[in-house]
């Protein structure tokens, strides 16, 4: 199985360490905690070498290098480094995302799991789960382990948003909220747009990795609207005419051979309808992932999607859509 290197784990942690954040006192109590250290959708596995390398280890790391959906190659949800118990001590503490797994017959009569927030620096993830053998920590994790997953990736999509609160292109934000009367905080990186009636689109332009974001709006007319078949007619129907390609008759569509999907989430408490798939340009050699969020303006009857599509031939590109994705997740009918 593979893990990567402790040793890059430790020199990432050490440019993070600063003289300000010294303190003989635990980090809870520290004014100046330590900032989490390593990368966006990095976990470190803290747990018995030979659970590890047995039934429970591989299931927790596959769960976690599994494929994430919506891209057009394989990419890992998430990166995973290896520690044994009595390594993980110091530098190892201030990683972002942790799993510590303690199995004791003698302590626990069941699985249970514990989820902390800044354990031993600010803006960490700790979660801790104690079995009381490696045979019911599997079976746990064939039930739940995709739940957990999904919870990490959520708490880097909640970073991620965070930081654009106070890191965002000002004037798309200006844009989107004069035409639609949302808010929408961008990659600050946007540098251009087109701007009619009901549609917005945004691009940063990007030469390795490009990332586009529109907003667009249509009547509300039925419950139906809110399924995967309408929204995603609406999507071919609107981009179609609005985004072409760069040969005559070329357009912007929804790659069919490849299903997209379709989830109902909650977004301050009201309904939102999340569309992920991949988009392509007819009579043109372009492509990606997109993702789209809808919801509903009572107010006035309407429909406003915001959605985001990434651009970036011949490499990864789960970077680009989680960045923009986050976006997405500021964004709000006022």
């Amino acid at each position: 199985m593979r893990t990567r290197s402790l040793l890059l784990l430790i020199l990432i942690a050490l440019a993070g360490v600063t003289a300000c954040n010294r303190s003989s006192k635990p980090a809870k109590q520290s004014i100046f905690m330590k900032r989490a250290t390593g990368f966006a959708y990095e976990v470190l596995v803290v747990m018995d070498k030979n659970t590890w390398k047995g039934e429970a280890g591989r299931l927790l790391y596959d769960q976690l290098t599994a494929p994430i959906p919506g891209l057009p190659q394989n990419e890992p949800a998430m990166r995973v480094t290896y520690a044994e118990p009595s390594q993980f001590d110091g530098l190892l503490q201030y990683v972002r995302n942790i799993i510590r797994v303690r199995i004791d017959e003698s302590l626990y009569t069941k699985v249970s799991v514990h989820k902390e927030k800044d354990r031993w620096a600010d803006g960490q993830e700790v979660v801790t789960i104690n079995a009381p053998s490696s045979r019911l920590l599997a079976e746990y994790l064939a039930e739940q382990g995709p739940l957990l997953v999904a919870w990490l990736g959520e708490k880097e999509r909640e970073r991620a948003a965070g930081y654009l609160e106070s890191s965002h292109s000002v004037w798309v934000n200006d844009k989107v909220r004069a035409r639609f009367h949302a808010q929408l905080y961008a990659p600050e990186e946007m540098c251009s747009y087109k701007d009619t009636t009901d549609f917005f689109w945004a691009t940063d332009h990007g030469v390795r990795g490009r990332i586009d974001m529109v907003v667009y709006s249509f009547p509300y007319v039925s419950d139906r609207t809110f399924t995967l078949d309408y929204l995603v007619a609406m999507r071919d129907s609107v981009l179609g005419e609005h985004i072409q390609g760069a040969f005559p008759g070329s357009y912007m569509t929804t790659v069919k051979r490849f299903s997209p999907s379709y989830e109902a989430i909650s977004r301050n408490g009201e309904y939102c309808g999340v569309v992920r798939g991949l988009w392509e340009m007819e009579g043109d050699m372009m492509g990606g992932p997109f993702v789209s969020h809808a919801r509903l303006d009572p107010k006035n009857q309407r429909v406003v999607v915001a959605e985001t599509f990434v651009y970036a031939p011949n490499t990864e590109k789960a970077k680009l859509i989680r960045r923009a994705e986050a976006s997405l997740y500021t964004f709000c009918l006022n």
